[in-house]
């Protein structure tokens, strides 16, 4: 099982996340690499939002590929090229998204660039269950 600690002695999130995610437990473990937008045939859309969104779809194959659910990722590491730094809101909105209403623990990093130029974001995470 997997649970929220969010200590009331701490400031709260700076957006919809928990501070950390015990997994008590666990029977599975799932540590998942960089996941990046690159469709089954290859192609990579231009835009950071359309690539959120293939990435997302991408992390739900491989949960539902280990049997596991967007509900027992515990852990995010969102990956996003500085020059996109304007579109945080809408990565952050397509995460959000994804996960319908769970939180993970979650950290959002700004990188010069990443393996590919025409990758813009890329997402790592662990799922418990």
């Amino acid at each position: 099982m997997n649970r929220e600690i969010m200590p009331s002695t701490i400031a709260p999130p700076a957006a919809n996340y928990a501070h950390a995610v015990l997994s008590e437990h666990a029977r599975q473990l799932l540590h998942v690499s960089g996941v990046v937008a690159t469709r089954p045939d290859g192609t990579i859309p231009d835009d950071v939002v359309d690539q959120a969104a293939v990435i997302w779809f991408n992390i739900a194959s491989i949960l539902a590929e280990a049997e596991m659910t967007i509900t027992d990722i515990v852990s995010i590491t969102t990956y996003v090229v500085v020059d996109f730094m304007a579109c945080l809101p809408d990565v952050m909105a397509a995460r959000d998204q994804a996960l319908d209403g769970h939180r993970a623990a979650s950290t959002l990093v700004t990188v010069p660039a990443l393996a590919r130029p025409a990758w813009k974001m890329e997402v790592a995470i662990v799922a418990a269950h």
